[in-house]
């Protein structure tokens, strides 16, 4: 009996320490597992926050995204726009300067060819004249007792001469005449000098409305179809011109010397017409037959 005693007492003490021992293990295996709970719930709440936050970031670059391909393609357009009004300029220049060349061209060919044809006329003129001239001093050489006949014969030549005079004065105007059809062109008919000009605006009134040394009246104006009807006082002698177009010459003889005018309408408006008369600065190379002698 007494030596079961201390055993039992050291085997008390042994199962106290060892109870304190695990007691104590315990405790520390509870304060890192509450301190492990603890970070594995920080880390959560981080991953959570960091998800939402790259889900922001990731719906912001998509909005980016978005609004720079919408701006390209707006881009895009704008440039294909300006890119096709540029094309369509330059093709309706190219046209213009197509256009205006063969223009040109086809009025270096007309004058050639009047020029041409008014060099061969005046040839045959002076041919004709000197042919005339010839004759007439033949006749005149061999004119004794036949002075009667020679006379005839200067008279003819004579009126033949004012005749070919009337041609090489036609073959000038020619040359030199054209119509303006605007201001521009007219302008540039007065800087040559050849004519006089005397641009005129007429509305459709029951009055005579003077124009340089004649006298006009409008009676009809068709804007449509740009033709009109005029009344004339000319050298005291009435005329109508009907269903006149516009930029067609209408000649007009004044005086005795029957000089030639020309009457052009470049525009045919409602109850107006805008035009110019031309007329000759030398009128007795301009008559349309011999003066009075």
């Amino acid at each position: 009996m007494t030596s079961k005693g201390p055993m039992i007492g050291a085997a008390a003490l042994i199962a106290a320490l060892f109870g304190a021992q695990f007691y104590g293990m315990h405790s520390a295996n509870e304060n890192v597992n509450a301190r492990f709970e603890e970070l594995h719930n920080k880390l959560e709440s981080v991953q959570v926050a960091n998800t939402a936050r790259f889900s922001d970031l990731e719906s912001g670059l998509n909005s980016t995204n978005d609004k720079i391909a919408s701006s390209s393609q707006d881009f895009q357009k704008s440039l294909q726009q300006s890119q096709k009004a540029a094309n369509a300029l330059k093709k309706e220049q190219s046209q213009y300067a197509t256009d205006l060349q063969s223009k040109i061209e086809e009025h270096a060919k007309a004058v050639d060819a009047l020029r041409a044809e008014a060099t061969a006329r005046l040839e045959e003129v002076k041919q004709d004249t000197t042919t005339k001239l010839g004759a007439v001093n033949g006749d005149v050489k061999a004119a004794n007792g036949q002075i009667e006949v020679v006379k005839t014969d200067l008279i003819a030549t004579r009126n033949d001469l004012a005749a070919n005079r009337k041609d090489l004065t036609d073959v000038r105007d020619s040359l030199g005449r054209q119509i303006a059809h605007n201001e521009s062109e007219l302008d540039i008919l007065k800087r040559r000098g050849e004519r006089n000009y005397v641009e005129f605006t007429i509305d459709k009134t029951n009055k005579m409305q003077r124009v340089g040394d004649i006298q006009l009246q409008l009676t009809k104006a068709d804007s449509k179809a740009q033709r009109f009807d005029v009344n004339l006082l000319v050298s005291d002698t009435k005329l109508q011109k009907k269903n006149q177009i516009i930029n067609e010459p209408v000649p007009l003889l004044v005086g005795q010397n029957r000089v030639r005018y020309e009457l052009v309408v470049n525009s045919v408006e409602k109850d107006r017409i805008r035009g110019y008369l031309s007329t000759p600065k030398d009128a007795a190379l301009n008559t349309e037959g011999p003066a009075t002698r």
